[in-house]
């Protein structure tokens, strides 16, 4: 669809893709609005997207150019009488900083056999003529309206989360089959890192999925489950008087630990089990610090780092009712998917506000890339939107106008305390930072705060997530930002890695590529109280939680404000029961291919999922 060709009425207008507003355009359109979904970049997820490796570099060096003053065009003689307009910012230069790229690996292939060993897999090379198509179609704008679907009945949502299957062999991800024989320790350039760019999917965020957390639930409900796979975390690991541990958590880890002895093994079983229900002893102790309780329960200081750093994931300074809260739910996390309370999305983090932004245009929904608002026509008696003015100066009707925080001009936003800034490293490695048996595992490390560092949270991912090459581990590294990303985290990435000439007999990971940079905590802004009309809503960008809890609540509480009597997200209906306007019931097999959101390096119609 052309952008002329927009229709001139919608109820609901969003602008931006991030999780919180696709979530929120899927279960709109899933209750019969019309939904127009825009975003001003050529890619979906905005702050929550994933990138190819080409795509990331891409990505930096758009940032690291300056932007361009903003131009302010007069669409006065689109207004009625009685309104107003109300200009959006057309940049959002302040959410992403401080980004630095570090290649510590040769610039160009020094043994080209040696390379081609360390990628040796079954994915045929794509033909010159197949990527310069594809790098056409990525830079072009996207915009799909929702035809007709049907869909292949899903497994049972549950058990569906916590199985692997295959993708299509004829979608553009690799095969799962091409990353089972694992090399490692190679010599990788970065001209093989560009070579292989497509299959790395880099995420801007770093979070895991808790598998009773909001999420999961909302993906299981909404039956947004059926476009996404996911791998479990097969490890809990923390950082413990210089060396990576992992942590047992499980009843069956507890008992195959070999770093605990008999007595605190039963010290922590008991421990585990007495922590589920909530005792006078225990709310004595809710307003002091958690570690002080660790300590009153004579458990020793591996049990207490072990509990306080990696289960409840908190500081000494923590809360001891808010440290047991996030100890049990880590207990009830764990053995629903795996041994871990841990899930993650094949493909990456980007891969989720992209499933919702399918469901919302299964159901109707309207969507276009590099198209963006460039004001809001406000009612002056009643102070509502209105109308909104598209980037090509068309007047577009709504009922409810619903945004991402980076289109709200500085002086309309409502901030709980001064912005605050997550720190962010994202590294390609040679290996894990602890090998084990098995080179495909998926470990989330905890490095506790020294000397007044912050506390930082690494995820590292193997290639059978479909994050990297084979040979290689993608490690996400993130905390609160003290100074800049590479302040807080080189520390960090120096005692963990080599980041110099590689040394055979130096059992540390090699860095062969680094990027640091700062994003925005998306907790620092209020979700009410902005200086703006009454029926626009605005959606924070990603925080620096572990899970997605904040965000999954900020999207329910979006839609029950604009449609308090309709159902949040309710489940969608099997592919055979659809009936869609003007066609008869069939009985007939056969997929009719559904136009929607594409992945944003390389935009396609997305194959109908099994």
């Amino acid at each position: 669809m052309a952008a002329e060709d927009l229709p001139s009425e919608f109820d609901v207008v969003i602008l931006g893709t991030g999780l919180t507003e696709s979530v929120v355009a899927a279960a709109c359109s899933r209750v019969g609005q019309r939904v127009l979904h825009l975003d001003r970049r050529s890619f979906y997820a905005a702050n929550w997207a994933s990138f190819t490796f080409n795509g990331l570099l891409t990505w930096v060096q758009e940032h690291n150019n300056e932007s361009q003053p903003e131009m302010v065009n007069d669409f006065s003689d689109l207004l009625e009488n009685g309104e107003e307009l109300m200009h959006l910012s057309k940049s959002d230069s302040t959410s992403i900083t401080n980004l630095q790229v570090f290649c510590y690996t040769s610039e160009e292939e020094e043994d080209e056999a040696q390379c081609n060993d360390a990628l040796n897999t079954t994915v045929g090379k794509e033909k010159t003529a197949d990527e310069e198509a594809l790098k056409e179609s990525a830079e072009s704008a996207v915009c799909a309206e929702s035809q007709d679907e049907e869909h292949v009945a899903p497994e049972d949502p549950q058990s569906f989360l916590g199985q692997w299957e295959d993708p299509e062999e004829d979608q553009t991800h690799p095969s799962v089959a091409s990353f089972q024989s694992e090399p490692t320790r190679k010599k990788i350039s970065f001209a093989q890192l560009v070579k292989e760019g497509r299959r790395f999917n880099i995420d801007l965020v770093s979070k895991l999925m808790f598998s009773r957390g909001s999420l999961v639930e909302l993906l299981i409900k909404s039956n947004v489950s059926r476009y996404a796979e996911f791998k479990n975390v097969t490890r809990i690991l923390t950082y413990h008087h210089g060396n990576v541990e992992q942590v047992p958590c499980s009843r069956a880890d507890v008992f195959a630990s070999r770093q605990l002895s008999v007595v605190e093994k039963r010290k922590l079983m008991r421990f585990l089990t007495s922590c589920m229900e909530e005792t006078e002893e225990q709310q004595a102790y809710y307003s002091r610090p958690y570690l002080e309780f660790l300590h009153d329960q004579h458990l020793g200081d591996n049990l207490q780092h072990f509990l306080l750093h990696s289960i409840a994931m908190a500081s000494p300074d923590t809360p001891t009712g808010e440290g047991l809260a996030s100890t049990r739910h880590f207990l009830r996390c764990l053995g629903r998917y795996g041994n871990t309370p841990f899930l993650f999305p094949v493909y990456g983090l980007g891969e989720i506000p992209q499933c919702f932004c399918r469901m919302s245009a299964v159901f109707g929904g309207v969507y276009c890339l590099r198209h963006s608002v460039q004001c809001l026509i406000v009612d002056k008696d009643t102070n509502r939107c209105k109308a909104v003015v598209d980037s090509r100066g068309q007047r577009i009707n709504c009922s409810h106008f619903v945004m991402e925080d980076g289109y709200l001009v500085g002086d309309r936003k409502k901030m709980d305390t001064s912005l605050r800034f997550l720190s962010r490293a994202v590294l390609i490695t040679d290996a894990s930072v602890l090998p084990g048996e098995s080179d495909q595992q998926v470990s989330m490390v905890t490095v506790p705060s020294t000397d007044g560092s912050p506390t930082v949270r690494m995820v590292e991912l193997c290639s059978s997530t479909m994050t990297c090459i084979p040979g290689t581990y993608l490690v996400h590294l993130t905390c609160q930002s003290v100074g800049s990303a590479h302040d807080d985290l080189s520390p960090v990435i120096s005692r963990m890695f080599q980041t110099t000439k590689p040394d055979n007999h130096d059992q540390r990971p090699f860095v062969f590529w680094c990027l640091y940079f700062n994003m925005a905590d998306g907790t620092a802004l209020e979700v009410e109280g902005h200086d703006l009309p009454s029926n626009v809503y605005v959606c924070s960008g990603p925080d620096g939680n572990l899970g997605f809890e904040r965000t999954i609540e900020l999207a329910e509480l979006i839609f029950k404000k604009m449609l308090p009597e309709e159902e949040f997200c309710p489940p969608a209906p099997n592919p055979e029961d659809i009936i869609y306007d003007g066609e008869p019931p069939s009985s007939t097999g056969g997929e009719e291919e559904q136009e929607g959101p594409a992945d944003q390096e390389e935009q396609h119609e997305p194959e109908p999922l099994n």
